[in-house]
């Protein structure tokens, strides 16, 4: 594994176990919460629905069945299995996982980490790996935006609390880092369709 990609996994894992460990079988907001939650208090409902659109399973699972559809097509096995792998992992993990080991509640749920938002990040994450190399940089600000913007409308709308939306994220980019390195490795070379032959 190169060590970039083990430091930055390495960094992901802290944020989730440490913020973990700060909220754990908690039942109110810590610091940041309610910093961030006076924030998300300045915009309207309709601004705030509007934000959590993406988290929404029609939205995301959508961009999914079309970004494996297009990998299928051009026989990039490795971007397939990532675009299903990655999402299906991360929520997996934090719904029966991390929100049972960690029992930090949301009124009558639990919240840490926050799965709505694993599910986003893990597909924001997939569109940004499988983006060209040269031009990455611009998906990677627009998956940033529209994460924030979602953690906004999460906690204006009081689905959760900040810190649920930090967690959710940091596990969510780390398990598709994961998913996509073993699909690379595992998947063969995609190999370029045949032209159809000249009548």
């Amino acid at each position: 594994m190169p060590v970039a990609l083990a430091c930055t996994l390495g960094l992901l894992a802290a944020v989730v176990v440490s913020t973990g460990v700060v909220v754990a079988g908690g039942r109110a907001p810590v610091g940041p919460d309610v910093a961030v939650a006076a924030v998300a208090d300045r915009f309207g409902e309709e601004t705030l629905t509007g934000f959590v659109l993406p988290t929404e399973p029609p939205v995301w699972l959508t961009a999914l069945a079309l970004l494996t559809a297009a990998s299928l097509w051009r026989r990039r096995w490795d971007v397939a299995a990532t675009a299903v792998g990655a999402p299906t992992v991360a929520v997996a993990l934090t719904t029966w996982v991390a929100k049972p080991l960690f029992d930090r509640w949301y009124d009558d749920h639990l919240a840490y980490p926050s799965g709505h938002t694993a599910a986003l990040v893990s597909t924001l994450t997939v569109l940004v790996l499988t983006s060209p190399p040269a031009w990455r940089r611009g998906p990677a600000v627009a998956a940033a935006a529209v994460s924030v913007l979602a953690g906004l409308g999460l906690v204006g709308l009081d689905h959760h609390y900040a810190t649920d939306v930090v967690g959710g994220a940091a596990l969510a980019v780390a398990v598709t880092l994961v998913v996509a390195r073993l699909a690379s490795r595992a998947t063969p070379a995609p190999t370029p369709r045949r032209p159809a032959p000249e009548p």
